[in-house]
């Protein structure tokens, strides 16, 4: 192993064979060191060799030095799960003026809760929709944290709707004009997007498996945005500043609230101040509202808080 220089996280995961979720939650918890170029995690070589080593049967394992000890106790890895580049700003603003070293964890809305749950995520973001009460991520939210405290934090709210090819040739604008003769680009499972899409056909009675291009998949606003621009496909959904960037046109269909969600333990009380003060900070706000796209109105609020 020691060849290669550095590793991604997706690459010691297939070395170790085990999920990225848990070469997340050992990254979190201080066990595997990493750093990082721009938004990407890497692992040096040689501290992969030194934690297989550490993880070997006494007869073969090497001491821990004191220095080792030390690092781990002085860890303060914090792991968010979610794509948006405002969660990129949410991080950099938490380091400042705390002890925490943020991570990312680019799961969608749904993943993100369960990896939540399971102990491997410290703050999620989300942005889920239900179509039986037409709220945005409470109702997944009671169904997956259950026995956990939490508290739900609105981050921003931003446009969602369909990524069209220019002057939108096939004329959609409602969720109703998605049928059996276009071709769609999916995200995938567990996204918010994803999420949304399936359950407005529910209502409007589409057939998924009627559609074209639904079993096809990308993991990002991006890509989804990309696809459709370069005419392989004619719809997709996703958020309005991707398709800004990607230079695609966006009809825009539901206002959708981007929230986040933290458990409530005595481990959680410094790090929900932080980020109360944080999101409710002028600085913080004027910064992502400088970015467009994105409304601040409700920025910091406290949706719900259980105990």
């Amino acid at each position: 192993m020691s060849k290669e220089l550095s590793y991604t996280i997706e690459e010691v995961s297939h070395l170790l064979k085990v999920s990225k979720l848990t070469i997340y939650d050992l990254v979190k918890k201080g066990e595997l060191p990493v750093f990082r170029v721009g938004r990407q995690m890497r692992m040096d070589a040689k501290d992969l060799d030194d934690y297989i080593q550490g993880h070997k049967s006494p007869s073969t394992t090497a001491p821990v030095t004191e220095n080792q000890k030390a690092q781990s106790k002085e860890s303060h890895n914090l792991v968010i799960s979610g794509q948006d580049m405002v969660l990129d700003i949410l991080g950099q603003y938490i380091e400042k003026d705390s002890p925490y070293k943020t991570l990312r964890s680019n799961t969608g809305s749904l993943n993100g809760l369960i990896s939540m749950y399971n102990g491997e995520v410290d703050i999620a973001s989300m942005h889920m929709f239900d179509g039986d009460t037409g709220e945005y991520n409470l109702p997944y939210i009671k169904k997956i944290l259950v026995g956990y405290p939490y508290m739900l934090i609105n981050l921003v709210s931003r446009k969602a709707g369909f990524y069209v090819q220019k002057g939108n040739p096939l004329h959609l604008h409602t969720w109703s004009d998605l049928n059996q003769d276009l071709t769609i680009i999916n995200r995938e499972r567990g996204s918010g997007a994803r999420i949304l899409l399936d359950e407005q056909l529910r209502l409007h009675q589409i057939s998924a498996q009627s559609l074209k291009g639904y079993e096809h998949e990308e993991t990002n606003h991006l890509s989804v945005a990309s696809t459709v621009s370069a005419g392989l496909a004619d719809v997709g959904i996703g958020i309005e500043k991707a398709a800004k960037i990607v230079g695609v046109d966006f009809v825009p269909l539901i206002t959708e609230r981007y929230d986040l969600v933290i458990l409530k333990t005595p481990k959680t009380d410094q790090l929900l101040t932080i980020v109360k003060e944080i999101l409710t900070s002028k600085p913080f706000q004027s910064e992502i509202n400088a970015l467009g796209d994105y409304d601040i109105s409700r920025t910091g609020s406290v949706i719900c808080e259980t105990f």
